[in-house]
This record gives C-alpha cells, structure tokens and sequence, in this order.
C-alpha cells in the first residue's frame, strides 16, 4: 500500500468508495469535483495493486489557525489494517497548520475510537448534522 496524491482522474474511483463508506452521506458529484480540483485543498489516495482502497481530504485554513479533515474513507474489504491511520497522519502533516479538526456521527464508535487514539479531543457537539438528523461530534487535535 502506498500513500500517494489524488486527482481528477480519481473521480469514478472516489465516488464509488464514497457510495460505500457513507451511503446517505456521500458527497454530491459536484463535491468530490470541488474536493479533486480545488487549489489548497489536501488530497490523498492509498492504492494497492493500483487500485484507490482509501481516501482522505483535508482543508487547510491557516488564519484559523486550524485545518478541517473533510472526509476520509477506507474500503471496507482493507479496513482494520491501519490504512486510515496512515492517512490521517498523511493529511495532518501536509495541512501546515497548529491544529486538525473533524466531524464524526456520534453513532460510529471505531472512528471515535480512532481518533481518540490519535490524540482528538471532542470539543463540541453539532445538532442534527446529518441528513437524517444524527448529530456530529466536532474533535480537534493539535499537531
């Protein structure tokens, strides 16, 4: 497994591994667009046998003096393998700023979990976040 930059041409490949991880929370079309394309923004792939098996985006927003992990994803046929963690701790390195933060349902323990793990810290909690009104804890980690 290798951790390497993503692109346009990962569009297909995303969206399929967006469909999968989050259902009802995938990103729209026009987001994974905005999230291959827009300048700034942190895009990482792992690949293995060349093919997208996770997936993490980070938002840089230095005069917050914070940067915003947007989604990240492993297929779950590669999940348990510490690929998730590797890309978080890819995408940390490469935001260029103090601190990182992320939205979690509260319903997914493992994420909570790991992130926990990677030193996250719950520091709020957002009502009815979700589509369909699950709420979303909001951590933040200083890097």
């Amino acid at each position: 497994m290798e951790i390497i930059p993503a692109s346009i041409l990962d569009l297909n490949a995303l969206r399929k591994l967006e469909k999968e991880s989050f259902d009802r929370d995938a990103w729209p079309l026009f987001d994974l667009i905005a999230v291959l394309t827009f300048p700034d923004v942190v895009r990482l792939k792992a690949v293995e046998d060349g093919k997208m098996i996770g997936f993490v985006a980070g938002d840089p927003r230095p005069r917050d003096g914070w940067g915003w992990i947007a989604t990240i994803a492993v297929d779950q046929n590669f999940q348990r393998r510490g690929i998730g963690t590797a890309l978080l701790h890819e995408c940390e390195s490469k935001l260029g700023t103090p601190r990182s933060r992320l939205t979690v349902r509260l319903s997914n323990h493992g994420a909570i979990a790991l992130y926990q793990r990677e030193g996250y810290q719950t520091i709020d909690v957002w009502k009815a976040y979700y589509s369909d009104g699950e709420d979303a804890m909001v951590m933040e980690k200083t890097l």
